[in-house]
């Protein structure tokens, strides 16, 4: 069975958003502390739901949105790829919420200034207070963003033909 153009973006705006969900109720429920780059990737995945979600409801542009997924992802990738670094070397992570704020740090606290409860960072980058399976949140979330980036290459090169 062959999903929908539509449906195909439904489900991934549904994943993202469940993604989203997961991680915060993980959070508040082990009183976890998300640092920047925590906060940076939940806002990637809110992203991804909503360009999915653009997706759904414009369907004519289905190529733009599934390349803009795919950027998405690919951003939330590199992120998760460094918070994992800064998970294996913690003596680097001097540079993670010290000093200057980088850019990525101005974007989570103007969201956390907004909406605290769910995009507030007060964790440091290297830790790694929660693993399951053998791997990190951080871990995980380079594997859902590794899908993302193929589902959303799988819609442009053989989504909707007209």
């Amino acid at each position: 069975m062959r999903l929908s153009l539509r449906a195909c973006f439904g489900v991934l705006a549904l994943l993202a958003l469940g993604l989203t969900g997961t991680g915060w109720l993980i959070g508040e429920l082990l009183r976890l502390q998300p640092c920047p780059l925590c906060i940076f990737q939940r806002l990637l995945y809110l992203l991804i739901a909503g360009l999915a979600l653009c997706g759904v409801l414009l369907p004519g542009w289905w190529r733009l949105w599934g390349v803009l997924m795919g950027l998405s992802a690919a951003g939330g990738l590199a992120t998760a790829s460094y918070q994992t670094w800064l998970q294996q070397n913690p003596e680097s992570s001097l540079a993670c919420g010290f000093g200057e704020p980088t850019v990525i740090e101005q974007i989570v606290n103007w969201f956390g200034v907004r909406w605290p409860d769910l995009f507030l960072a007060t964790g440091f980058c290297s830790s790694k207070d929660w693993v399951f399976l053998g791997l990190s949140m951080a871990n995980w979330s380079i594997v859902c963003f590794l899908a993302f980036m193929v589902a959303a290459a799988q819609l442009v090169v053989k989504g909707h033909r007209p």
